[in-house]
């Protein structure tokens, strides 16, 4: 159970139900877990944040669903974001990110024989994670793979991503009835 309720119609601001009301229309009912219950409680932020992930995981982007995926697990692990672990590990299996990249990432072991577009993801992900820049070397390999348009989508698609682990690591969203993963080990 998260630390606050799930949002009603009643308790957002009134100045705001009417993107609460487009919000519950799209999805045909509210929420009751994960960082959308948490963000639907101020309506414009999660309309907008709807409007991101709809772009960096739709078709308008320039990464394959593989990469998309393998930066939704990592920045889920680096940020030790359970709900996100288990939502996306399994899809980004499914989505051709090997096993034992998973598990590597997910045991947080160095990883070996990546191909060069996981290496960038992985790499560029973790050395951002961890010291808060990116070295050059880095930068250039992870442009070299994508280009500026593929690393722009690939910085905000873990940026969106850390997003939602703050919503659902500080509001205490716990994992959904269904663990389709291992926990993280934390």
């Amino acid at each position: 159970m998260a630390r606050i309720p799930p949002a009603t119609r009643d308790n957002v601001p009134a100045e705001q139900r009417a993107a609460f009301d487009a919000f519950v229309h799209e999805r045909g009912s509210v929420p009751s877990s994960g960082p959308l219950a948490i963000m639907l409680n101020v309506p414009e932020v999660l309309q907008r944040g709807e409007h991101l992930r709809a772009y960096l995981r739709g078709d308008g982007s320039s990464l394959q669903p593989k990469i998309r995926e393998l930066a939704m697990i990592l920045t889920a692990r680096e940020l030790d974001c359970q709900f996100i672990w288990n939502a996306h590990a399994a899809l980004a299996r499914q989505a051709g990110v090997r096993h034992e990249v998973v598990d590597g990432l997910r045991d947080k072991r160095e990883l070996t024989g990546l191909t060069p577009d996981e290496a960038a993801v992985v790499h560029y992900g973790r050395e951002f994670f961890r010291t808060h820049q990116v070295s050059q070397p880095t930068f250039d390999a992870a442009l070299a793979q994508f280009g500026v348009r593929g690393l722009v989508e690939l910085t905000n698609l873990m940026g969106y991503y850390a997003l939602l682990a703050f919503n659902i690591n500080a509001f205490g969203v716990g994992l959904p009835a269904e663990i389709r993963e291992a926990p993280l080990p934390v």
